[in-house]
């Protein structure tokens, strides 16, 4: 599969995450320019983790009028595969393609570690395939990960299953302490009413390789690219 992999200022994980769809799932990874409206033919977009644009004004707030974002919206629009890491996530909203924003983490202090994700939703983009409960090792590097939804907007979501992950424990369970950041609800990724676009802020391209600590992101990675 075509995966194109898009770079602004200020992305950090644009080459960890061609890497891992290129030399490790053999697919056929190219990188995106976010100056240049063209998608070179790609039939999934990722938008990787950074800083994009230093992160001024708000994560994300002006990476989302970067010519390459209207071509990703109109590919997202007609069912074509997106996903957002990250600061990809954080785009995503900011362009208005997934719901919420993210407010700075609970504590005031970027955060660098290891988290735990269970798997809430089977039939998304990056989830097909995938066992519902299953809980996977991966790390976050985020000081604004702190997913905001106001009542009416987190009720809808949850209620039509648009809650892809959820931070937890080891053993599965959503507690306090397994939500580092205070994301309503615990939630660690969710996707579009069309299911095809699917964000998280855990790192599953830092989780690919056993030599990295986990291989187990590897599946979301996988799945994304499945036919």
């Amino acid at each position: 599969m075509k995966v194109g992999v898009v770079v602004f200022p200020g992305s950090n994980c644009d080459h960890d995450t061609e890497r891992v769809f290129g030399e490790v799932l053999g697919q056929e990874a190219r990188f995106l320019w976010h100056k240049d409206a063209d998608l070179q033919g790609s039939e999934a977009i990722v938008i990787p983790g950074g800083f994009s644009y230093g992160d001024y004004l708000r994560t994300g707030a002006i990476a989302r009028f970067s010519p390459v974002m209207n071509s990703v919206k109109a590919f997202a629009e007609k069912g074509g595969r997106v996903l957002g890491i990250c600061n990809g996530f954080q785009i995503l909203q900011e362009a208005g393609m997934l719901d919420g924003a993210m407010l700075r983490n609970q504590h005031v202090k970027f955060l660098s570690q290891r988290v735990h994700i269970r798997i809430e939703a089977v039939n998304t983009a990056a989830t097909k395939g995938l066992k519902q409960g299953d809980v996977m090792a991966m790390p976050i590097a985020h000081g604004d990960g702190n997913l905001y939804l106001d009542d009416e907007s987190l009720a809808r979501i949850e209620a039509e299953g648009r809650v892809v992950f959820r931070y937890c424990d080891p053993s599965g369970q959503v507690t306090d302490e397994a939500n580092v950041n205070g994301s309503r609800n615990a939630i660690a990724g969710i996707c579009n009413a069309g299911r095809n676009v699917v964000a998280l802020m855990p790192h599953p391209e830092r989780a690919s390789e056993p030599i990295l600590g986990s291989d187990q992101g590897r599946k979301i990675l996988e799945a994304f690219v499945a036919n």
